[in-house]
């Protein structure tokens, strides 16, 4: 499907652009650079324990509080109903993806959907373990503080799967991914 663009002298241009839809809206967006945000910054930059850091960890436990409850409420592609991946869709994805018969998904992939909700999880876990330290009946617990480090370092590794994952995708599908998750537009 492609798009008739007109010039101002009224001439269709000699190679008109593919249509765009909306994919995902403006709270999934923010989610989504708000979570990379926070993660670059508690990661990398904020000191462990320091007010930064805790209020950025907060700031992702509502951002999260708000895209779980707009995976139910929200536009088509937001919703947990669009993307939830079965077993049977991800075996699906793998063997179209192994006899290269792959579909495009307009929204989150069956494996893709696997990342995020897991990403998702981790993330609900760091908050919780994060908060579970400022208490007094978990005060300098090694353990926790250990399952807590664990968690964070392990959505690193699973941030930079899933970026890798989305420039291979992008390069697959010929569609800039990265860019589609700042328009909120995807080739139709």
């Amino acid at each position: 499907m492609t798009e008739t663009v007109t010039t101002r002298e009224g001439h269709e241009p000699s190679n008109p652009r593919p249509a765009k839809v909306k994919v995902w809206d403006p709270i999934v967006r923010l989610f989504h650079w708000t979570v990379v945000a926070a993660c670059v910054l508690n990661l990398f930059i904020l000191d462990e324990g320091k007010y930064w850091h805790r209020m950025t960890g907060y700031t992702v436990a509502a951002a999260l509080a708000v895209r779980f409850l707009w995976g139910f409420i929200g536009t088509r592609h937001a919703r947990f109903s669009d993307f939830f991946p079965t077993p049977s869709k991800i075996m699906s994805q793998i063997f179209d993806m192994i006899d290269g018969t792959e579909e495009r998904s307009l929204g989150h992939n069956p494996l893709a959907s696997v990342m995020m909700l897991l990403l998702m999880i981790l993330l609900a876990a760091t908050c919780l373990t994060g908060w579970m330290m400022t208490l007094d009946a978990f005060w300098g617990e090694k353990w926790l503080e250990q399952l807590h480090g664990t968690i964070a370092n392990s959505i690193m590794v699973l941030a930079f799967l899933h970026a890798a994952a989305a420039l291979i995708e992008s390069w697959r599908h010929r569609e800039n991914l990265v860019w589609a998750m700042v328009t909120g537009r995807k080739r139709a």
